[in-house]
């Protein structure tokens, strides 16, 4: 191996190792280190050792004190501003062994970038540097041992300008145990509590570098897209997702989706644990360059209590493949706040779904696996896929970032950034915070400033909910305020450089008389093309308390801020108010005013539309079958001096349920027909007709026809007895229309003509109606005779349904 292709841990320790004398070469080296064990040599190494120093540290993150059996964990040598290393060397020993041995090496490392870092040729268990330059922080992955192993030793040394070597405590060393049976489910999170004061705010930015370019193995060309990024600051008692653990159901939503609504849900609902919830926009597609598509950021807080942040998004489409941290710990062991985290990220699997390529069809994983990084030898199917074992292409980078300090600090070592302030700007409401269950219409134009001077107004703007899909999920205001000063008033000169909002002013300098009081504000964000903001960042103004400082007069405080005004849209009143300190030494009434009103102006009212409720959902149909009516409701949000709003608060419409049971319906029976025979034994019958045929279920129809038995007088036997039987008929007959005749004649009565043909029936289906006349041929003019007039009949027809 030639020197120039050496590791330079490896060609530094070569000047240091007594055994190896002025004018070996590196072949010699290389023999002599294979023979006597270089691993071993490596620990074994004497010389200068620097003790007491801080600016390089070992880390692993989550800073657990056990491990548990086959996790795999974040292993980071760093080395904090200004220092840095050229080269180093990491191994993970069995507590009390000399490293001399293979067996004496726990756990395995995996290379995260091979730009960086490679396993040492002599010494395979080892990671080292891949070339020797200035470097200030590498990164690799843990597996640990597994169980029965005992505790493990994690060692590195580094190459300066002189060799630093390893130590048996201190920065450069951490020791972490086997989690024994009895402990089982108990998370590894920090166990020492974190000791800063005040608070802190970051900036998450994730640049992501998943593409065709880097990943070209199967690259989805048309859907891929990193998902909505979700986490938040919490603390150790609260864990959203770790290696080695199982996926909750939001992160499988996330996993398996891209949906952060259940993990918002589930973050939510730990309120105590919980400072801020971190939330970014997806991206789609997956890459596009930062003058295309800046990168997506969120801010949050953190404080004592919780130090921690986690967050992660999908890599899409794919079975259930993730990035981000976990328990990220943002508190220093000398009670300060990080000043920056940069972390390069590779994707792990959720253990919820089996598939191996971007785009398998979805197979959950029964029983659900631990969440573990990928690999690539996991499957030879899988784009990480490489025979031979390398590590995984990084296919993100977030980049955390300290932007303020709130309240008294108190660490240890003094930061080399002063962004320390009195009040933290409120975080800013940004179209993230609104959940993806939320549809909303564009946010209208902002409204005129209600300030017309150079005091701090509102403006504001509004949106409307169009559609809520989750009910449970609550949606954001449809209303944004936004501060803002009158034309002209702007100190900012249209750059680029983002300042915060003015902090309060602080306490006038004298208690009585004139003095003088300052306020300041602080840089949000620099411009982009690096040079430096000139805006001010401090201005001071003259201040007056008490105009007379004789001992016999009334002193008072400063005034107190305004309140806010009473007002959201048009004109209102506000009010500051302060204290008496010190009543006349004479005993007479302090005169001061302690509270004071002016008007105030906020936008006009009519520019805000009505601010309304989503629409109820539909009442129950007002029938049970057959067509309705059903309503919703919804309510007036706006306050109450917005006026009148005539927007409909309720809506009624038609509703159509299965068709109504119709029964059968029959007319009346008609009479009785005649007997059917003229002596004897016989029948006779009667008859109904159907009016409405029985439909969508309803009561059928009876019968019809209805047959009874009748007797006439007995039949005579011989074939006279017949022939007589008519001839008396038809003699009965005449005698009877001659008795008619002779009645008319002696008292006229109304005579009428035969009936007419029944009509048409008025309709082809569904019950119509035919009709019959009988109209009067001869009335008498005796008034005896009042009745006789024209007749009329109707019958039902065409009953069958249409």
């Amino acid at each position: 191996m030639g020197a120039h292709l050496q590791p330079l841990a490896l060609r530094l320790l070569a000047l240091t190792f007594p055994l190896v004398a002025k004018g070996f070469s590196d072949e010699t080296l290389e023999k002599a280190a294979k023979s006597e064990g270089y691993c071993s040599r490596i620990l074994r190494a004497q010389g200068t050792r620097r003790e007491g120093y801080n600016e390089f540290s070992l880390r692993v993150e989550g800073d657990p004190e056990f491990y548990k059996p086959g996790n795999s964990y974040r292993v980071t040598l760093s080395a904090a501003t200004p220092a840095y290393f050229r080269g180093f060397t990491l191994i993970a020993l069995k507590e009390g062994k000399e490293g001399d041995k293979e067996e004496d090496h726990a756990g395995s490392f995996q290379i995260i970038d091979e730009e960086e870092t490679q396993f040492m040729s002599n010494c395979p268990v080892a990671v080292t540097e891949s070339t020797p330059r200035r470097r200030t922080r590498i990164q690799v992955f843990w597996t640990a041992p597994p169980t029965g192993t005992g505790c493990v030793i994690l060692k590195a040394s580094i190459v300066q300008k002189r060799i630093i070597y390893f130590q048996d405590e201190g920065s450069l060393t951490k020791k972490i145990c086997e989690q024994d049976a009895a402990s089982e489910g108990v998370t590894e999170k920090p166990i020492l509590d974190c000791c800063a004061c005040g608070t802190a705010k970051y900036r998450l930015t994730f640049y992501g570098n998943w593409s065709e370019k880097t990943h070209p193995k199967d690259f989805p060309r048309r859907t891929n897209h990193w998902s909505a990024i979700i986490g938040s600051s919490h603390s150790k008692n609260y864990i959203l997702w770790e290696y080695g653990g199982y996926a909750s159901e939001g992160v499988k939503q996330v996993a398996e989706l891209g949906s952060p609504v259940k993990m918002e849900e589930e973050i939510r609902q730990q309120s105590d644990e919980v400072l801020t919830v971190i939330k970014a926009k997806a991206q789609w597609p997956a890459w596009q360059p930062l003058n295309v598509r800046a990168a997506p950021s969120a801010e949050f807080s953190v404080d004592r209590h919780r130090h921690l942040m986690s967050f992660l998004t999908m890599l899409g489409p794919s079975p259930d493949w993730n990035v981000g941290l976990s328990a990220e710990d943002l508190c220093t062991k000398d009670c300060g706040w990080v000043q920056k985290v940069v972390q390069d990220l590779i994707p792990w699997d959720a253990g919820t779904d089996s598939g191996v390529t971007y785009e398998s069809p979805n197979k959950p994983t029964v029983p659900q696996e631990k969440i573990r990084p990928l690999t690539s030898l996991d499957h030879p199917q899988s784009p990480f896929y490489d025979p031979e074992g390398g590590s995984i292409k990084l296919v993100a980078r977030v980049v955390i970032e300290r932007i303020a300090r709130k309240g008294e600090q108190c660490n240890i070592v003094p930061d080399n950034i002063d962004d320390i302030v009195a009040d933290l700007a409120p975080e800013e409401k940004e179209e993230d915070d609104t959940p993806e269950t939320c549809i909303y219409s564009n946010w209208s134009p902002w409204s005129a400033c209600s300030s017309s001077t150079c005091e701090k107004g509102k403006r504001m703007r509004q949106r409307m909910l169009k559609a809520q899909l989750d009910l449970s999920v609550p949606c954001p205001d449809t209303q944004d305020f936004q501060p803002c000063m009158g034309p002209g008033c702007s100190d900012e000169d249209g750059s680029t450089c983002m300042m915060s909002d003015w902090i309060t002013w602080s306490p006038c300098s004298v208690s009585c008389g004139m003095g003088t009081r300052s306020r300041e504000r602080y840089v949000k964000q620099f411009p982009e093309d690096g040079s430096m903001c000139k805006v001010p960042t401090e201005e001071t103004e003259k201040c007056i308390v008490n105009e007379e400082c004789s001992p016999s007069s009334c002193l008072v405080t400063e005034w107190g801020e305004w309140d806010e005004c009473s007002a959201s849209c048009g004109t209102g009143m506000k009010r500051r108010h302060r204290m008496i300190k010190m009543t006349p030494a004479d005993g007479s009434m302090c005169k001061a005013e302690t509270t004071e009103a002016e008007k105030c102006m906020m936008p006009e009212c009519h520019t805000i539309p009505c601010l309304l409720s989503p629409w109820s959902e539909w009442s129950d149909c007002s029938v049970t079958c057959g067509k309705g009516m059903r309503t919703r409701q919804r309510m007036l949000k706006s306050a109450a001096e917005l006026g009148d709003c005539n927007e409909e608060l309720e809506q009624a419409e038609k509703c159509m349920l299965p068709e109504c049971p119709i029964d059968c319906e029959l007319t009346e029976w008609s009479q009785w027909s005649e007997c059917n025979t003229s002596c004897g034994k016989g029948h006779m019958i009667r008859t109904r007709m159907i009016k409405i045929e029985p439909q969508f279920g309803g009561t059928a129809c009876p019968e019809t026809v209805q047959r009874s038995k009748c007797r006439v007088r007995k039949c005579l036997r011989g074939p006279g007895m017949e022939k007589r039987r008519w001839k008396e008929a038809r003699e009965k007959r005449r005698s009877e229309q001659a008795k008619k005749n002779i009645d008319s004649e002696q008292y006229p009565v109304c005579r009428l003509k035969p009936w007419t043909a029944w009509t048409e029936c008025s309709t082809l289906c569904g019950g119509g109606i035919q009709e019959r006349y009988m109209m009067v041929k001869k009335r008498s003019k005796s008034t005896q005779f009042t009745s006789c007039k024209d007749k009329k009949e109707l019958r039902a027809c065409n009953v069958h349904p249409c």
